[in-house]
């Protein structure tokens, strides 16, 4: 057992999420409250109609994500929104998300574990966003990029879309989960040769011909499952707590 204040407390400190700029209406932290003590976590890559269900189906009293419930100016408790609350608040189950911070942490990140799941050693990070450095990270390689994308079809279990707009052999591979296509144009800048990332837009195709950059897209989902999972396992491990991954790919 363990009051949700401390474990809530130790997200914060250990993803420092007060530090950590995000997206401007992007909540990071507790963002539903429930009674203590937490027995039973789930967590999960979106705070999604599927996963609250299944983990008030589960009697679970916490819920973990890296996609929240708030990403704009408060809205009317209305419609989906409603509904998700509700449901949360039925269960007495609260909900805990962390976006960027969970990302780019150097232990438990969506970049470093998608990496060392390639087969890949982290080196350094590359790529900027607003105020914040680092948005994803990069390794040397000496392989083929068909193995590769191998790779990343064993560690994510998609069927990744190659822009092959690079070498044939990869040398220098970067890793940023989720929509980080944008970070195309600085991954070449830093000598970069391959850029891994779940999706982009369709421009980026031209893009990265024209910059002789090779893009993989694995699938956004399928990227940032990674942090979610390593983290409910360090709670389960730290505080004693029955804990499970509740798995609803998008295909996207």
């Amino acid at each position: 057992m363990a009051d949700l204040r401390e474990i809530a407390e130790y997200l914060d400190d250990v993803l420092d999420v007060h530090r950590i700029p995000d997206y401007p209406s992007a909540w990071n932290g507790l963002q539903v409250h429930c009674r203590s003590p937490i027995e039973s976590i789930r967590v999960a890559t979106d705070a999604c109609q599927a996963t609250i269900d299944e983990a008030a189906g589960d009697r679970a009293q916490l819920l973990i994500v890296h996609h929240g419930l708030f990403w704009t100016d408060p809205l009317p408790v209305t419609g989906r929104s409603y509904r998700r609350l509700k449901a949360l608040m039925d269960a007495d189950m609260a909900l805990y998300s962390a976006h960027l911070p969970l990302d780019i942490h150097p232990e438990f990140g969506n970049n470093v574990l998608l990496a060392a799941a390639l087969g890949l050693e982290t080196e350094g990070t590359f790529g900027r966003w607003s105020e914040l450095e680092g948005m994803g990270v990069w390794a040397t390689a000496d392989v083929a990029l068909d193995e590769i994308l191998s790779r990343v079809e064993g560690a994510c279990g998609t069927e990744p879309f190659a822009i092959r707009g690079g070498p044939d052999h990869v040398r220098r591979v970067g890793v940023a989960t989720g929509g980080a296509a944008a970070l195309m144009e600085q991954a070449h800048q830093e000598g970069l040769d391959t850029l891994v990332t779940g999706e982009g837009n369709h421009h980026t195709y031209h893009q990265a011909m024209e910059t002789g950059l090779n893009v993989v897209y694995a699938g956004h989902y399928a990227t940032e499952t990674f942090g979610v999972r390593a983290l409910g396992e360090r709670l389960a491990e730290r505080y004693g707590l029955e804990y499970g991954f509740l798995d609803h790919p998008t295909g996207l």
